[in-house]
């Protein structure tokens, strides 16, 4: 379904009806209101927000202090900046001393596609997996990334979200959908073989599936939107129904969601399986659209390398 809400202004939409309801709610940035889309949250809540400046690591310690006094608390900014410039404190601050902080990345993956890799966030799944009590989700859609917001208003632990900066499909129609952190979705039903997805990959194994039908190819499609904890379940059941798993993942080969899949098939029903993402190289520079069809990871890609597979 088409749509012109960023999942990023979905949340930020969503954290400030529910701050105006809970004053427990407060929303951490460092200069990236814009970027966020967080205006309306501090025009309306001063009291409830906090700016940092350019200053990512200072961000985590603050988020991390309020919440230890039973604030909820949002810390929001590109991801590449969380999950890099400011690791240590999100190790020791928020994962180590189990504080219930929400890290909000923005424009993650592949967003920031043009100015290269120091923008691209594709190591994030890989190094917050290794956290203790580190939680990872990447919403799909606005509607789940609305659920998630619901979710998370008193979720106990820490939570990495992980949202890019454009517009993206719908790949469900409402927010009337089976979401629980840690679950995976069956957004397709199929026996010849399962499809993967987290995050924006999600839609583009749907698009997939749907023309890989009309070929007489049947694909289950799983919405993987937890990476951590992860919904070992869903993985050992399409493996045994199925017979083969392909993930497609926006992030880099190595440590994400085909990781933490082969890493279940493994151990408990292995069967064939492959890992579409980003390869050991500095991604391509260009649109979102564009890195997606060069790597193979667009709706076209993924069709293409599931009837090469099956054949």
């Amino acid at each position: 379904m088409s749509n012109t809400i960023p999942c990023r202004k979905m949340i930020t939409d969503s954290l400030l009806e529910f701050g105006l309801q809970n004053k427990n709610i407060v929303a951490v940035t460092t200069d990236a209101r814009g970027s966020v889309t967080l205006g309306d949250f501090a025009k309306q809540l001063p009291g409830q927000f906090v700016e940092l400046g350019i200053a990512e690591q200072n961000a985590v310690g603050v988020a991390a202090g309020l919440a230890s006094t039973g604030k909820n608390v949002f810390v929001c900014g590109p991801a590449c900046f969380y999950v890099a410039r400011s690791l240590e404190q999100v190790k020791v601050d928020v994962a180590y001393s189990n504080m219930p902080v929400r890290i909000l990345g923005v424009s993650g993956g592949v967003s920031y596609g043009a100015l290269g890799a120091t923008h691209h966030s594709l190591h994030d799944i890989a190094v917050l997996r290794c956290f203790p009590g580190m939680n990872v989700v990447l919403p799909c859609d606005i509607y789940e990334s609305r659920r998630l917001v619901e979710s998370l208003l008193d979720y106990p632990h820490p939570v990495y979200i992980r949202v890019g900066r454009n517009a993206v499909p719908n790949v469900y129609e409402n927010t009337d959908i089976p979401f629980e952190i840690g679950k995976a979705i069956t957004v397709c039903e199929g026996k010849d073989l399962t499809l993967i997805g987290c995050g924006e990959t999600v839609w583009h194994c749907q698009q997939a599936a749907l023309a890989l039908k009309e070929e007489g190819i049947s694909v289950r499609v799983l919405d993987m939107h937890t990476l951590k904890p992860f919904d070992e379940e869903a993985v050992k059941k399409a493996a045994a129904e199925t017979g083969r798993i392909m993930t497609v993942e926006e992030h880099s080969i190595f440590g994400g969601l085909g990781a933490a899949v082969a890493q279940v098939v493994v151990g408990n029903q292995p069967v064939p399986m492959k890992i579409l993402g980003i390869p050991d190289e500095n991604a391509i520079t260009g649109s979102s659209k564009e890195i997606f069809h060069h790597y193979g990871i667009d709706a076209e890609g993924i069709a293409a390398a599931v009837r090469a597979w099956l054949k």
